[in-house]
């Protein structure tokens, strides 16, 4: 059977088997359930070939949250039981957290060190970066408080077995103190993000500052950290089917179905708030700077989709670098900013990180503050920083951030049943952003080149060719 074969038998399941639900729903019931149970079972066992036909690790999260759901609704004994697959990939990420924080802030700090020699455009690019993102944390913010996906959803089934936001009353002091670490090793062992990123800063500024023989040795060595934690993630993300099936088993099973439609309101939340932002703050941005936003948009057109179809922001790496010189950005500020960007300039990735979690706090009924969702919202910018080219490292990021503001992870599972359609949408802004910010610092920097033509690579070969053809022989 031929792929497109495979794919029109799913569908044509799928049509049946929602059609046979709803009858089966009826009262009186005009099918009986037992047929609309086989047929939905038949539908997972073709979506199920189908992963193996593809093996993407994306389409098997996708199948194992269907497959979870069902379980769920048909045998809500067992899938309680199913929990414990959940549990043990929330444990394999949280070994992910401290060294992967620790090594991608260090290496993103200690090694940009030429960025004291590089100067008034370092500074110009980290200024713009820190305060688009920031708009992008607000809109986030405000989309998640005006949607409220979170809230409504029926905790009474779950209520003894998750860990319940603690209501301790905390002065400006201590919150203030708390961000502090007074041992690495305890910060580490409690999950303290916020206090791990300081001492990673403060780390990485003293490496920075000191002489080349003592800092490479030890930057290679958090380079090698860094990798080996990238490849940890994909090694642990290899999991996220099972965890996935079994928290949304258990979700079902406990609480029905309405925490997924919860999940659905939250990804409408999304796209809307990355239009917003894109409409709202990025338009502005480019036509304060004065730049040609057709020719740029029509530049960008192949990586943003290029992102938004593989959802890696480094796949799409080379070729956005290549359509910003093509519009008039000069080499050298293209080289610096994106990559740097890819740090520091998250849009797309800050924007969901906060709808997310205050998503997280609304599911668990927590009422969160404004400066409570603040502080919440820029540990996870911090956070953040560095982790562009990892799969689903936002899931390592937002589970270690609400765990150490004490609410429950259910929630992110939720999340993460849908996490691939949000991913194409903010990994596709968080290019297209960063496109944008290396036009610019150009033109802060009075580099941009406004009649720029982009030379014909086969005429240049040819000039090429006729020179070395004009030479005298010797």
């Amino acid at each position: 059977m031929k792929f497109s074969r495979l794919s029109l038998l799913v569908l044509l399941l799928f049509v049946l088997a929602a059609a046979a639900t709803v009858l089966a729903a009826r009262t009186p019931p005009l099918l009986d359930p037992t047929v609309a149970l086989v047929l939905r079972w038949l539908f997972l066992a073709a979506l199920a070939w189908m992963a193996v036909k593809r093996r993407s690790l994306t389409f098997w999260i996708v199948v194992s949250m269907f497959v979870g759901a069902e379980l769920g609704n048909d045998y809500p004994a067992l899938a309680v039981n199913l929990k414990v697959l959940s549990d043990i990939f929330l444990r394999l990420v949280k070994t992910i957290i401290a060294p992967l924080v620790f090594a991608t802030l260090v290496v993103g700090i200690a090694g940009h060190a030429d960025l004291k020699q590089v100067g008034r455009m370092g500074i110009k690019a980290l200024v713009y970066f820190e305060i688009v993102t920031t708009f992008a944390l607000f809109i986030g913010l405000a989309a998640i408080n005006l949607s409220k996906a979170g809230m409504g959803i029926n905790r009474s089934g779950i209520a003894a077995d998750t860990e319940q936001l603690q209501t301790v009353e905390q002065s400006t002091s201590d919150i203030i103190l708390h961000i502090f670490p007074e041992n690495i090793a305890k910060s580490v062992a409690n999950g303290e993000v916020l206090q791990v990123v300081v001492f990673a800063i403060i780390f990485a500024i003293g490496l920075a500052m000191v002489h080349q023989k003592h800092r490479q040795p030890l930057l290679t060595v958090t380079e090698s950290l860094s990798e080996v934690m990238f490849k940890f993630t994909n090694v642990v993300m290899y999991f996220a089917p099972i965890g996935v099936g079994g928290a949304i088993a258990y979700t079902v099973g406990k609480m029905g179905f309405a925490p997924l439609l919860n999940a659905f309101q939250l990804l409408l939340t999304l796209y809307a708030a990355l239009i917003a932002f894109v409409l709202l703050v990025l338009l502005p941005v480019a036509l304060i700077a004065r730049l040609p936003i057709k020719r740029i948009v029509t530049a960008i057109a192949e990586p943003v989709s290029i992102a938004f179809a593989t959802t890696s922001s480094e796949a799409a790496l080379p070729r956005a670098m290549e359509a910003m010189e093509s519009v008039g950005v000069p080499r050298r500020i293209v080289a610096f900013v994106m990559p740097t960007g890819y740090s520091f300039n998250l849009d797309g990735t800050t924007l969901y990180l906060s709808l997310a979690a205050v998503f997280v706090a609304q599911a668990a009924g927590v009422e969160l503050t404004l400066g409570q969702q603040l502080v919440m919202v820029f540990t996870l910018m911090l956070t953040s920083k560095g982790v562009a080219g990892v799969p689903r490292a936002s899931l390592v990021i937002l589970l270690a951030t609400v765990a150490s503001f004490n609410l429950p992870a259910w929630p992110v599972f939720i999340i993460l049943g849908i996490d691939a359609l949000m991913d194409m949408a903010r990994t596709a802004v968080n290019v297209a952003g960063n496109c944008l910010a290396s036009a610019v610092v150009a033109r802060w920097e009075g580099e941009f080149i406004d009649d720029y033509v982009a030379p014909d690579p086969v005429i240049d070969l040819a000039e090429t060719d006729s020179a070395l053809a004009a030479r005298p022989m010797h």
